[in-house]
C-alpha cells in the first residue's frame, strides 16, 4: 500500500557523507550552474537551456507537489550542494515510480551518487511503500550503469537510438530495482 503522505512530507535523509533535503530556493544558483555544465547536460540528455528564472519557478513549486519528491544532495560536513534527485511518476495501483539523479561536476566519481541512490531507495521502499523503482540511463554512461547495478538496479530493456546528442543517436537503457524480499509471496502472474 502506497503511503501518499510520504510524498507530501519532503523528508531529510541522512547518510554517512551526504544529506538529502527538500530542494529549495537556496539551491537554485548551484542547481542552475550544474545544468550549464556541458557534461551534466550530456549525461542527463538535457537539450533545453534552462534559464535562472525557469529554475527559480520550478524549485518554488517543489514543496507543494504532492505526487513526487525533489531533493537536493548536500555535503553533510559543509552543507554544499552536490546535486539533486527525484522520485516521480508514482503509480499507486502498481506500487512503482521513476527515479533520476544529476550530480554536480565536483561530486562525480566519489561514490556520493551511490549513497544518494541507496538513501532514496530505502525511503521509496520502506516509507512510501513502492515495490519497484525504475530509471533510464544512456548506454554511453557506463559509470552510472555500474553504480546503479551496485545499488540493486538491473537492466531490463533498451530503447534503441532514443537520444540524439551532438548529431549521433544513442540507446537508452531501462533499469529497475525491486523492493528487497521479492514479491511478498504473491504470484508474479506469469
Amino acid at each position: 500500500m502506497i503511503d501518499a503522505r510520504a510524498l507530501r512530507e519532503k523528508p531529510v535523509l541522512e547518510g554517512g557523507r551526504i544529506r538529502l533535503v527538500p530542494l529549495a530556493a537556496r539551491h537554485a544558483g548551484a542547481f542552475h550552474a550544474t545544468f550549464q555544465d556541458p557534461e551534466t547536460r550530456r549525461l542527463t540528455g538535457t537539450h533545453h537551456d534552462w534559464t535562472r528564472p525557469e529554475i527559480d519557478a520550478w524549485i518554488a513549486e517543489c514543496a507543494e507537489r504532492p505526487d513526487r519528491l525533489d531533493l537536493a544532495v548536500e555535503d553533510r560536513a559543509t552543507g554544499g550542494y552536490l546535486g539533486d534527485l527525484a522520485l516521480s511518476r508514482i503509480d499507486p495501483d502498481n506500487a512503482h515510480g521513476a527515479f533520476r539523479i544529476a550530480l554536480s561536476p565536483a561530486a562525480r566519481g566519489r561514490g556520493l551518487g551511490s549513497e544518494a541512490v541507496r538513501l532514496l531507495l530505502g525511503y521509496a521502499f520502506e516509507r512510501v511503500g513502492l515495490h519497484r523503482v525504475q530509471l533510464e540511463v544512456f548506454a554511453f554512461n557506463e559509470r552510472a550503469r555500474r553504480a546503479y547495478e551496485r545499488c540493486g538496479f538491473a537492466v531490463e530493456g533498451r530503447q534503441r537510438e532514443a537520444l540524439r546528442w551532438d548529431g549521433a543517436w544513442h540507446d537508452v537503457l531501462l533499469m529497475a530495482a525491486l523492493r528487497p524480499g521479492g514479491n511478498d509471496g504473491r504470484s508474479s502472474g506469469s
